[in-house]
């Protein structure tokens, strides 16, 4: 696009020159001969400010599409962000909830979900598993049955119901077993 502007921006300015000096004004056609030449250069000039008009826009457009895509990148970095505070906010306060737990053992959990570094303190699967006693716990305090537990915080009824059972008992078996 850009060359075909620049051909005919150059086309317009020959087609303008050309006849006023490269012909003879003695010759009786040349009077013919430049009204053409000048209406070709016209011509050329018109359809080249029109593409540079196109083009510009299209640059226009683009950097829209670029604010758009840099706008919508940076709504998704900040509720990403808010959610991820918002659910470290709400497990902090699940952990400080729950009454006869072990406060240190909550604490290390909570610095272990701020640090990358998790090598002194509990291990992932660790962490994901006494948030989910936590929430159990919750459960449990709440009044809800077992059965509730496994078919909505483990996610596993129907033929997984007895897999989500011993998970149940596994995990009360173990946090139950440190606190002690």
């Amino acid at each position: 696009m850009h060359l075909k502007m620049f051909v005919l921006s150059a086309s317009a300015v020959a087609l303008w020159l050309a006849p006023l000096s490269a012909l003879d004004k003695k010759v009786g056609w040349h009077k013919a001969v430049q009204g053409v030449s000048l209406c070709a250069g016209i011509a050329c000039a018109i359809k080249a400010g029109r593409i540079a008009y196109k083009l510009s826009e299209d640059a226009e457009i683009e950097v829209v599409k670029e604010r758009a895509i840099t706008a919508d990148v940076v709504d998704e970095i900040a509720t990403s962000a808010y959610v991820s505070q918002q659910q470290r906010q709400q497990e902090a306060e699940l952990m400080l909830a729950s009454p006869g737990l072990d406060v240190e053992a909550g604490r290390k959990s909570l610095e272990a979900m701020y640090d990358n570094d998790l090598q002194d303190s509990v291990s992932a699967s660790d962490n994901s598993d006494y948030l989910v006693y936590l929430e159990v716990c919750k459960s449990m305090e709440a009044g809800k049955s077992n059965t509730w537990i496994v078919e909505n915080i483990f996610k596993m009824g129907g033929r997984k119901f007895a897999d989500g059972k011993a998970k149940l008992e596994t995990l009360l078996q173990q946090f139950e077993g440190e606190q002690k």
